[in-house]
């Protein structure tokens, strides 16, 4: 079996540009999920005729 080592590190090239395009995403979702719960807080239950 043989392995292309210059194919291989020419894959690396592509590998980091897309784990760091997840690692991007994932922070953008989380900055939006905590925008949100800033702009729209939880409210209190209503329920105080006990």
């Amino acid at each position: 079996m043989h392995i292309d080592f210059e194919a291989f590190l020419h894959s690396l090239d592509y590998m980091w540009k897309g784990m760091l395009g997840i690692f991007i995403v994932i922070i953008v979702i989380f900055l939006v999920v905590k925008l949100l719960g800033i702009l729209f807080p939880e409210k209190p239950d209503q329920d105080t005729n006990d």
